[in-house]
This record gives C-alpha cells, sequence and structure tokens, in this order.
C-alpha cells in the first residue's frame, strides 16, 4: 500500500456523497488534504460523509451539474473556502437504461439530454472553471471518473457509453491543452463497482455472469478506484498526462 501524501492540498470531489467519490473523498482525507464534497441532492448524506473524514477542514458544496450558473458558483465557493483547488476529481456521473425497443422518442430525448449535461458537459463546466485558477496558479490536477462503457459499449445505456467515450476524448484534450500551464489531465476508467448505484444489479440473477467477466471473479471495490485516482494525482505521474487508465480487472482487454 502506497502511503500518499497530500498535507496542505484542496481537492474538489463531484458526486462524492456516496460510491466511488465517497472513498475517493475518504483516501485524499486520510492523506492529509481538505476535500470539497460535492452532491447534487443529497445534503444530509454529504454532510455525513463530510463529517467523517479525517482531518480538519472539509467542506461540503452542492450543485446540479447540468446548470452551467450553478457549477460556477460552486467552483466559486470553493476558491472562497480553500483559496485554490489543487485537485479536480470529476465523478459525478449518472446511469439511465433506455433500450432502443421499450423506449419511446420522447424519453429517448430526455435520457440523453439529461446524461450528456451531466456526465459531459457538467465536467467540462467544472474543468472550464478550475482550469482557469489553475492556470494562474501553473499547477494543477483534473482526473475524470469514465467508465469501461466507453469501450465495451453500453447496449441498453447509449448515452451513459457515449457520454464517457466522450470524456475521455475531453480528457486528452485538456490535457494536451494545459501541459504548457504545468496541469496534468488522466482519466479513470472503472468496470462493475461494489457501490450503491450497482447493487441491484450485481444482487440479481445477472450478477455472477458480471463478477465472471474478470478472472479475478469479482467486481472493484470503490476503494482499489480511489487508489488509482491518489496515484495519478501524485507527485511523480505527471508524465502519464492523457492516459485512460483501465481499473476493470482484466474484464475487458484494449490495446
Amino acid at each position: 500500500m502506497i502511503n500518499f501524501d497530500f498535507q496542505g492540498t484542496k481537492v474538489l470531489v463531484t458526486g462524492a456523497s456516496r460510491g466511488i467519490g465517497e472513498a475517493i473523498a475518504t483516501g485524499f482525507a486520510r492523506s492529509g488534504a481538505r476535500v470539497a464534497v460535492h452532491y447534487h441532492q443529497h445534503m444530509k448524506v454529504a454532510e455525513s460523509v463530510c463529517n467523517s473524514l479525517e482531518g480538519t477542514g472539509h467542506i461540503t458544496v452542492g450543485a446540479d451539474l447540468g446548470n452551467p450558473v450553478a457549477v460556477e458558483e460552486m467552483v466559486t465557493s470553493t476558491l472562497n473556502e480553500f483559496g485554490q483547488i489543487d485537485i479536480l476529481v470529476n465523478n459525478a456521473g449518472i446511469y439511465q437504461e433506455h433500450p432502443i425497443y421499450q423506449t419511446n422518442y420522447e424519453d429517448w430525448q430526455t435520457v440523453w439530454q439529461q446524461t450528456i449535461n451531466v456526465n459531459l458537459i457538467g465536467a467540462a463546466n467544472v474543468s472550464y472553471c478550475v482550469a482557469k485558477h489553475m492556470i494562474e496558479r501553473r499547477s494543477g490536477r483534473i482526473i475524470n471518473v469514465t467508465s469501461r462503457g466507453a469501450f465495451r459499449g453500453e447496449p441498453t445505456a447509449t448515452a451513459y457509453g457515449a457520454s464517457k467515450a466522450a470524456l475521455n476524448s475531453l480528457s486528452q484534450s485538456l490535457a494536451q491543452y494545459l501541459a504548457p500551464y504545468n496541469i496534468f489531465v488522466t482519466a479513470v476508467a472503472p468496470g462493475y463497482v461494489e457501490t450503491e448505484m450497482s447493487r441491484a444489479v450485481l444482487e440479481s440473477p445477472a450478477g455472477d455472469l458480471i463478477r465472471q467477466q474478470s478472472p479475478l471473479n469479482r467486481v472493484a471495490y470503490p476503494e482499489e478506484i480511489a487508489h488509482t485516482v491518489l496515484f495519478l494525482a501524485s507527485p511523480g505521474s505527471e508524465f502519464l498526462t492523457g492516459n485512460i487508465v483501465d481499473v476493470n480487472g482484466a474484464s475487458y482487454l484494449r490495446s
């Protein structure tokens, strides 16, 4: 186990009130960072997570990432509290199934718009607002949590797969643009992870088949995704900028 040291570092984690985001926030706090725990609707849950973090000075910040005004206000609020943002983790995302044959046209459009607004445009807007600050300081890390589905496909959640593929592309474009400012951008692409969001399907008859997709015969733990994120945020990983790191237990391999 690597002993990460983020003493004095200020971190904003979106979608940090549960699952992967909570594990990421917990890992940074345990390593000495001050963490801004972002939430959309579940304020009390986010406050509970914030209060559970090791160390002091953590905050909660609420925003609908599909609303560009709310995004700007959230980043401004975090900067007012912290003075700076050293690391941004764009983790928030939504997943909605909408198989073509069982979905009417109106619902199809709604799901696509909601998913793209949060998973892609929301992450892009948060990145823009934080990057403007990082450029002035000529320092920073941005880590985007994408998905195995960006490569493997999401046949019943096409908007989700497309949004995560686009987020991978955004990560690589930002990595190229921001490198001269000493800002490094990477993406982490998990497969299935044991979270509240995936619990229903993992406990269903399909759960065993999902676990068998990996030769480890299990899905990832949130802490394993968090460990990868902390590694990418650490000194010494700068030359990985622009990379998309698969964390899927060899359930999907690409070269």
